[in-house]
């Protein structure tokens, strides 16, 4: 089944809410520093995202690949940008990480395309 981001993006919101109305201290404030150190500084957002992707990859998590390759182009990365950072992810995961790479590029592939218009349910 092809990757849906309209799908997954509505999945990610509808889950995060959820979690959040658990209102527990430590889940909020871990949120709230996953946000903050995302947050342009030193280094820009788009350098931070491509080295979210990076550690996501090697990781092998494809959930988190998934959201740092939206959240790349969000912030302006090229589609070479984003090759380059998987490139790098790859040497350094190593060959296990060949899976995530094809569905890092699935999902580079399915956020770059215009949205699909879904089909009414009459």
């Amino acid at each position: 089944m092809p990757f849906d981001p309209e799908e997954w993006r509505e999945y990610r919101a509808k889950m995060n809410e959820r979690i959040l109305s658990a209102d527990d201290r430590s889940i909020k404030r871990f949120f709230a520093l996953d946000s903050d150190v995302y947050a342009k500084g030193a280094l820009d957002a788009k350098t931070k995202e491509l080295m979210g992707l990076v550690a996501s990859m090697v990781l092998r998590c494809d959930d988190c690949v998934r959201y740092h390759v939206d959240r790349c182009l969000e912030e302006g990365a090229s589609a070479k940008e984003i090759t380059e950072a998987l490139a790098i992810a790859l040497v350094v995961g190593g060959s296990i990480t060949i899976p995530h790479l094809r569905r890092a590029f699935e999902a580079l592939d399915a956020f770059a395309a215009p949205p699909r218009r879904r089909r009414s349910r009459s």
